[in-house]
C-alpha cells in the first residue's frame, strides 16, 4: 500500500511539474511573412543573422520592446487556430527575432500579430495556407 500511496504523490508532483512549465509561456498569434527579408531592423542587409535553419521571424509591437529583441530566442508552438487541424500537434520550435513586423520589407499575412515567422518557421508549426494561428511562446 506505501508503494502505491509514493507512486500516487510522484505521479501527482511530476504532472505538476509539467503543468507549472507550460504555463511559463506567453500567449499571442503569430502571421508569416515571405521574401524578400532584407533590409531588417535588427541588423541591416547582413545575411548572417539568419539561421541556417531559417527558423527566425519578426518582432510584433508586444515583442519589440524598442529593439531589444533583436537576436532573441523563443521557443514556440501553435495551440488553435480558426480552422480546426491546422496546427502540426506536439511541434515546438525555436526562432530568432530579425526584424520588426510594423516595418518589414515583407508584409505579415497577419498585421498586428504578436511574432510574424518566416515562410520554413510558420509551416513548421501550422498549415501554411493559414493566415495566422494562436501561439504560446516563451523567450530561451
Amino acid at each position: 500500500m506505501a508503494i502505491s500511496r509514493f507512486s500516487s504523490v510522484c505521479l501527482v508532483l511530476l504532472l505538476s511539474a509539467e503543468f507549472l512549465s507550460l504555463s511559463k509561456g506567453n500567449v499571442g498569434n503569430a502571421a508569416h511573412y515571405t521574401t524578400p527579408y532584407l533590409p531588417t531592423a535588427c541588423y541591416g542587409s547582413d545575411v548572417s543573422q539568419f539561421p541556417s535553419s531559417n527558423m527566425f521571424g519578426s518582432a510584433g509591437e508586444g515583442v519589440w520592446d524598442n529593439g531589444a529583441s533583436c537576436g532573441r530566442q523563443y521557443l514556440v508552438r501553435c495551440i488553435s487556430a480558426a480552422v480546426p487541424k491546422t496546427c502540426i500537434p506536439g511541434k515546438i520550435i525555436q526562432i530568432r527575432i530579425v526584424d520588426r513586423a510594423l516595418t518589414s520589407v515583407s508584409r505579415p499575412s497577419n498585421p498586428g500579430a504578436t511574432i510574424v515567422l518566416s515562410t520554413a518557421a510558420f509551416a513548421a508549426i501550422a498549415n501554411p495556407s493559414a493566415a495566422s494561428v494562436n501561439i504560446e511562446f516563451q523567450e530561451v
